[in-house]
């Protein structure tokens, strides 16, 4: 039996009873996710090879393997897998992954983001230059 693909969800940010109402879709809440951990210092890339110049054509099943979510009451939790440059301060950097995250989604979308999870699944060595 094949599976049902998983629809796009979406979530209500505005509603105004005269106009109509708002939603965005998780798609580009994973995507504000990933640009906004790329643009960090010392982040290389996300999980898959994902770069600040390769965030809109990676494509949803690339993304979602580096960003995920978790929406409750209308919270978001995001969790994100990053590999970071040699030589950075790793706290640091995901620190600075979790406050660029936050910041992001709460500016652009007005949901509430109750946690930013980073894992660090690696570290990206500078290429030999002997």
């Amino acid at each position: 039996m094949a599976s049902k693909a998983v629809k796009n969800i979406n979530y209500p940010i505005r509603e105004n009873v005269n106009i109509g109402e708002v939603r965005i879709s998780d798609d580009v809440v994973v995507m504000i996710s990933a640009l906004a951990a790329t643009e960090v210092e010392g982040v290389a890339y996300l999980l898959g090879n994902i770069k600040k110049n390769t965030v809109s054509k990676a494509g949803n099943g690339k993304l979602s393997k580096a960003v995920k979510l978790k929406v409750h009451q209308g919270e978001v939790d995001v969790s994100v897998v990053i590999n970071v440059k040699e030589g950075c301060d790793i706290p640091d950097t995901c620190r600075s992954v979790q406050e660029k995250i936050l910041s992001a989604i709460e500016t652009m979308t007005a949901l509430k983001v109750s946690s930013v999870n980073v894992k660090v699944a690696g570290i990206a060595l500078e290429k030999d230059k002997s």
